[in-house]
């Protein structure tokens, strides 16, 4: 995994596959595959569930359940 973190732009790599991006549109955040604006620690937040959602967590694992709410709940 790797996340890149700039500015502007983040990503996030899995065995070298980028899975998702997000992109500053001013003071907030467009995240592939997410349906509104995040904030910049809402994004980071995203994509770390997005990574962790494909390795080898299942989708029901506490801490993504937590994540989830918190990400939906904002």
């Amino acid at each position: 995994m790797a996340l890149h973190i700039n500015d502007d732009f983040m990503s996030i790599e899995v065995d070298g596959t980028v899975i998702r991006v997000a992109v500053r549109l001013g003071l907030l955040w467009r995240v592939t595959g997410w349906p509104r604006l995040l904030n910049r620690n809402e994004a980071i937040t995203a994509l770390t569930l997005a990574e962790r959602l494909l390795s080898r967590h299942g989708a029901d694992a506490p801490c993504l359940a937590a994540s989830r709410e918190e990400l939906h709940g904002a």
